[in-house]
């Protein structure tokens, strides 16, 4: 009785075939033949990252740059990140976190044999957190299987292994303490989707592997909650469904990643909502708003409708549906069930990418115009998702603000709306509008929920 529970770990059963412990000898079982499996398949990752300097307001001033001059300040410098990695097939496909290599200008992979490797980043996707790397080895490599996210359940057993404040391979023990936590695990939290575990998780740990009992690859470590900077027992990992969908595109050649485009904008039903909905308890997404080029328009869906789940999985939040999109995958039609007027339905709807119509006609403002640099866009559904912008924007974007544009309060996403009392609609007619014999300029722009005006001179 006392090696059942190892038994069954190694043949790799589900936890419900396995006996609770009955005694302190029994938890006391060794997790050493699982790790001696999978530990290999986790790996150290260096990158370097070079930085561009920062320079003050002063600085960036024609009359007082050179009282501020500073050769040594002014030259890039050189930080250098550590993280963990996953390898994911016997050719040499690894996963990490994007904050960990994203911006990295030499990357390198270390294995737990303490062979080298520099590897090159062929997909990332800072709003994921995801990474895919690739490493050639003259030999196959070791690697975790993926397991089904659906089959995960809340109290299974879980290790992560990584490479905690850079003092080399650790393994650390919990279990699995939730499910579908969206917008909890820092960095772009609207778009956030995670497993939450109990096992200690520190800094370096990030693109490390959280396995099951069966060595299989269930999440990518990618955060903590903490006030201390060090595991509170609180950690997130990226669901392993996920982590295949960005390998599929790795391999099919992509560069960044397909994400399906829904067209819609919503909030999560509360208690409140629920009744007046023909919701007997909270859950689902309240439909607020549908773009013109919405695939969800198209296939019927109207605004005050609620979406309860896609392809047969509830989703409670924005974030929940993001990811269950994209793990369906660009190219292939989502069921979506749906309630409206207290009536449930479902509908078929092409997951497609985010329409890059009508065209985006960039302009780029010349060394000699009033803003140099200035890089402007029309916005359509590809822009609106690029820079997150409301659903319902329209009209002239700046796709980058250039070194003079910020210095009279413009940004990178604000929505120009009008210049000098003419409303625009196009980059041409904002270059026209600069370039006219005024003195004086007056813009008006939309930033967020807020809508500005600029003045200044030419």
């Amino acid at each position: 009785m006392k090696y059942t529970l190892i038994l069954l770990m190694l043949l790799g059963l589900p936890l419900s075939a396995q006996p609770v412990p009955q005694s302190a000898a029994q938890m006391q079982l060794s997790f050493v033949p699982l790790v001696k499996e999978a530990a290999p398949a986790v790996v150290n990752i260096y990158a370097k990252i070079m930085t561009a300097p920062q320079r003050t307001p002063l600085q960036s001033d024609p009359f007082f740059e050179r009282f501020f001059r500073d050769p040594f300040s002014e030259k890039p410098r050189v930080q250098n990140s550590l993280g963990s990695g996953v390898i994911l097939s016997a050719d040499g496909i690894v996963v990490s976190n994007y904050h960990v290599v994203g911006m990295a200008t030499e990357i390198r992979v270390v294995l737990n044999d303490r062979r080298e490797f520099i590897a090159k980043v062929l997909l990332g996707d800072a709003d994921a957190d995801l990474a895919i790397l690739k490493i050639e080895a003259p030999e196959p490599l070791p690697f975790l299987a993926l397991r089904e996210s659906e089959t995960v359940e809340v109290g299974e057993l879980a290790l992560a292994i990584g490479n905690p404040f850079g003092v080399g391979q650790t393994v650390t023990s919990g279990i699995v303490s939730g499910l579908a936590r969206s917008g909890a695990g820092g960095g772009n939290s609207g778009l956030g989707y995670f497993i939450q575990t109990d096992a200690p998780i520190n800094p370096g740990n990030s693109g490390g592997a959280l396995i099951d009992v069966a060595g299989r690859l269930i999440g990518i470590n990618t955060s903590i909650l903490t006030r201390s900077g060090g595991s509170n027992g609180i950690g997130f990992a990226i669901p392993a469904d996920l982590v295949s969908a960005f390998v599929a595109q790795a391999r099919a050649g992509e560069v960044a990643f397909g994400r399906p485009w829904a067209g819609i904008s919503g909030q999560p039903v509360d208690s409140d909502m629920a009744a007046p909905l023909g919701l007997d308890r909270a859950g689902g997404i309240i439909v607020s708003g549908l773009h013109a080029a919405s695939p969800f328009r198209t296939a019927g869906l109207q605004v005050g409708d609620v979406i309860i789940a896609v392809d047969g999985q509830p989703v409670h939040t924005p974030a929940e549906m993001v990811y269950r999109m994209s793990v369906a995958g660009l190219g292939r039609a989502a069921e979506i069930a749906y309630l409206r007027n207290g009536a449930s339905g479902t509908m078929q709807v092409d997951l497609i990418a985010a329409p890059d119509q009508p065209p985006r006609d960039l302009r780029t403002f010349s060394d000699r115009s009033v803003l140099p640099g200035l890089v402007l866009s029309r916005i359509n559904p590809a822009v609106i998702s690029e820079m997150n912008l409301p659903l319902e924007t329209m009209g002239v974007v700046v796709a980058e603000a250039g070194p003079l544009a910020p210095r009279i309060g413009i940004r990178s996403g604000d929505v120009i709306l009008a210049v000098n009392g003419v409303e625009v609609t196009h980059p041409d007619q904002v270059g026209r509008l600069l370039n006219s014999r005024q003195k004086r300029v007056q813009m008006m722009i939309q930033r967020g929920d807020r809508r500005l005006s600029l003045r200044f001179r030419v």
